[in-house]
């Protein structure tokens, strides 16, 4: 939206916050004079198009260049590819269709009553393909066809080889931002200036995460039929993997369960399209506003003063999965101050406390096993032994670390804190402690508080609690108390949210 904006106060495309699609026969005109010259007369097709919503905002026409003679205005590199989109779509909506031959031939088999079928097709007419081709994010989109061999009715054939491929079922894609953005678009939810920082916000506020996740290995059968003989192979392939897609967290669960719970109405896939139309009505003098709002917001607040005395205990947040088989202990699946986890044994006055263990990355609170939980107690766990010291694998609020000799060492992504061995163990702690004196450059016996350390932007004094930017114009070895405590003193306040000194 930014760099759309950018585009329109330089006057190089129409007004972008709006859906609606319909184009003024100014714009048409424009369009049709540059796919006569661009492309020819065959090409242009001329059309007006309807927004299916009649809550369109059918006061600003569709998001079109100003001048289709244009074809790279002054613009940055994203302004430019946003523009040639625009422009694209815009003209290929008044060009003539793409005429496609598509063959279908059915193929006798001479010992069974059945067919075979095989497809193709050829392009006769490109149309607006000529200039737009859309790309699409579904993973189970058809492959595009391609040519078939010549062929003649009652031509014979000869069986050269067949195979026979495993299949599994597949689950439903999951969202990628542009295919979540479709699915919003189509049902109604939102406006085209409400797509980008709807899906930034629940990323930001941890309901979402956009995440790789790499797929896991499978077994499948492949049988071959060549010669008369039929030959059977066991092959593994890689399924599951997921390349940027969006990830519901355990905390989204939660609040999902809660806001359906206690307002059904607002959260109903038809709760945007109700109100836009409910303004229209409005507009149109069918309804007084007043009393629309009244409707809506008396209801409204009485519901969020309720809930809000709802106690954090009190939601619904956590799921008994099984006893231990070892202790007969409950084990429970819930929510906790600092992410999803699972208890082992329950608080009791007096008594043995509970165990804790945070879930893994996929793992959720509506799904997890008792066999996947029990893995979980495995940590802490004991990984060797180190400079007569012991070392321990363990997961924290802030991930995965080896603990020695009372220091905390992070795991990185890499590895994995069930499996970590004594060697990685080591390698991980000496690289930290090689770090920790790269970072130290010098320190005040008179002041221990303040210290020049190397950070990942370069040097700076550490006052305290308080980090200190050292100019470019000093030295950070050279550096004296008296300089540290002035540039310390001149240096502004860290601003908190709100704007606040903290």
């Amino acid at each position: 939206m930014s760099v759309s904006q950018k585009l329109y106060e330089a006057g190089i495309i129409s007004y972008m916050r709006t859906d609606s699609v319909n184009l003024s026969q100014e714009a048409i005109d424009g369009a049709v004079k540059q796919i006569k010259s661009g492309y020819g007369d065959e090409y242009v097709n001329v059309r007006h198009f309807k927004t299916k919503s009649s809550s369109a905002q059918e006061a600003h026409e569709a998001i079109r260049p100003t001048n289709f003679a244009v074809t790279e205005p002054a613009a940055d590199r994203n302004g430019l590819r946003l523009y040639e989109l625009i422009w694209k779509r815009a003209i290929a909506s008044q060009m003539a269709d793409a005429q496609i031959e598509k063959t279908t031939a059915h193929i006798a088999i001479s010992t069974l009553d059945q067919r075979l079928s095989a497809y193709g097709e050829v392009i006769t007419f490109d149309g607006f393909l000529s200039v737009y081709l859309e790309s699409t994010d579904d993973e189970d989109e058809e492959e595009q066809k391609g040519m078939l061999p010549p062929l003649t009715v009652g031509q014979s054939l000869e069986l050269k080889e067949m195979k026979a491929r495993q299949g599994f079922t597949r689950p439903p894609a999951r969202y990628t931002e542009a295919s979540l953005v479709k699915k919003l678009e189509e049902m109604g939810i939102g406006r085209p200036s409400t797509y980008a920082p709807t899906i930034s916000t629940i990323q930001k506020r941890n309901y979402v995460e956009k995440e790789f996740r790499e797929g896991k290995e499978r077994n499948y059968r492949l049988l071959t039929l060549k010669a008369g003989e039929i030959k059977g192979d066991d092959l593994t392939e890689i399924t599951g993997t997921e390349k940027n897609k969006l990830f519901p967290t355990n905390t989204a669960m939660v609040v999902n369960d809660f806001l359906v719970d206690h307002f059904p109405n607002v959260t109903s896939y038809g709760f945007t399209a109700e109100v836009e139309k409910e303004f229209d009505e409005i507009a149109q003098g069918g309804i007084e506003w007043d009393k629309m709002i009244q409707s809506f917001y008396g209801d409204f607040h009485t519901k969020v003063e309720t809930t809000e005395n709802i106690e954090r205990s009190e939601v619904q947040s956590s799921r008994e999965i099984g006893n231990d088989p070892a202790t007969g202990k409950k084990i429970i699946a819930r929510l906790g101050k600092f992410g999803p986890l699972v208890q082992l044994g329950e608080e009791e006055e007096g008594g043995e406390k509970p165990k804790f263990a945070s879930l893994r990355p996929g793992q959720f609170i509506e799904s997890i096993t008792l066999e996947e939980a029990l893995d979980l107690f495995k940590l802490p766990r004991e990984v060797g032994v180190f400079e007569d010291k012991p070392m321990g694998a363990a997961i924290g609020r802030f991930g995965p670390y080896i603990r020695h000799d009372g220091k905390f060492v992070s795991i990185p992504k890499t590895d994995d804190p069930y499996t970590i061995n004594e060697e990685r163990a080591i390698e991980l702690i000496l690289a930290k402690r090689e770090a920790d004196a790269n970072k130290f450059i010098k320190g005040f016996d008179e002041n221990p508080d303040i210290q020049v350390l190397n950070g990942r932007w370069g040097p700076y004094i550490k006052v305290g609690k308080k980090n200190v930017k050292i100019p470019k114009d000093k030295e950070a070895s050279e550096l004296t108390l008296a300089e540290c405590l002035e540039l310390a003193e001149k240096a502004p306040e860290k601003r908190g949210r709100n704007n606040k000194k903290k």
